[in-house]
């Protein structure tokens, strides 16, 4: 029987194990023999009782069994290394694994270079990238980083704003020559306009402010979608009104495919944030992840 001083050992072997792939790309990083690393591999499954890889010729696959050690070990070893860190008060560079969470169409365009960038500067961070619709809720422990839009309402979270960000209301000169430039909010609902369905936000109500006034307006169109990518394609075609992020249709604006409407009146607040559990907060993986982020986005906007 293995001692428990024993398992974080069994963790690093088992998740090097699952991110090579095979027992001789296990061997050769380990210095091992492919037999030696087979022979672990089954001590280990003998000691939980059940398998935990099915082996081929080639390759090994995770059972179901696997998956869930492997999401247990990889979320156990680099807590290990926050509370070593947190006790030598180490400033070393980040390493681990690190679980990113961002939106379809951010995730895919901005986030994505910018972890490939992170990883070259520093190769000990592994890295897990998954795109969603809508953020996790923000009490599970389904990511390490959470890019968002807005500063999320829940204290038991940091959140660190990584960019400013607007949404803007945009048309095609197309659309805007056949059914005519909006000038009050109120005339948005005799407009065809593109909805997008993402978030928590009350579907197809568009809030704007200028100044003391606000108006809050039901759109109507007989375009909706959750991809924004999408969205914006449907507004370059000439198809309606569309409310988007600033950084999402920028370059549209610039070219002029794409005009701004109502442009004297704000939508709420869409600042890009970076959100993180407390107990990350010392953390080199996240903290220098964050920095990273924070500082690239700044080099963009000057």
């Amino acid at each position: 029987m293995s001692t428990p001083a024993s398992a974080p050992s069994e963790m690093a072997f088992f998740s090097l194990l699952a991110r090579c792939g095979s027992f001789s790309a296990a061997a050769r990083e380990l210095g091992l023999s492919p037999a030696a690393v087979s022979k672990r591999l089954a001590q280990l499954e003998a000691r939980l009782g059940v398998p935990l890889m099915q082996r081929t010729t080639r390759r090994i696959a995770l059972t179901a069994e696997g998956e869930l050690y492997l999401a247990h070990a990889r979320r156990i070893l680099a807590e290990i290394d926050d509370m070593e860190q947190l006790v030598s008060s180490s400033r070393a560079d980040p390493k681990g694994l690190l679980r990113v969470n961002a939106t379809l169409g951010f995730g895919r365009s901005q986030v994505a270079p910018l972890i490939s960038e992170f990883v070259k500067k520093y190769p000990e961070v592994q890295v897990q990238l998954q795109l969603t619709v809508n953020p996790p809720p923000l009490h599970e422990d389904a990511f390490d980083v959470c890019i968002r839009f807005g500063e999320p309402p829940d204290a038991r979270v940091i959140a660190r704003r990584i960019a400013p960000n607007r949404r803007l209301l945009c048309a095609a000169p197309a659309y805007l020559a056949r059914h005519g430039t909006p000038r009050q909010p109120h005339e948005l609902a005799q407009h065809n306009c593109i909805t997008i369905r993402q978030g928590d936000e009350a579907y197809g109500l568009w809030r704007l402010a200028s100044g003391k006034r606000s108006e809050t307006v039901k759109v109507r169109g007989n375009l909706s979608t959750n991809d924004g990518e999408i969205a914006v394609n449907w507004a370059l075609a000439g198809q309606g009104i569309l409310m988007r992020a600033e950084w999402d249709i920028a370059k549209y604006l610039r070219s002029g495919r794409l005009r701004e409407v109502l442009e004297h009146w704000q939508t709420p607040p869409a600042d890009i944030y970076a959100v993180y559990p407390q107990r990350h907060q010392f953390a080199a993986r996240v903290r220098g992840f964050v920095d990273f982020l924070v500082e690239a986005f700044e080099e963009r906007a000057s």
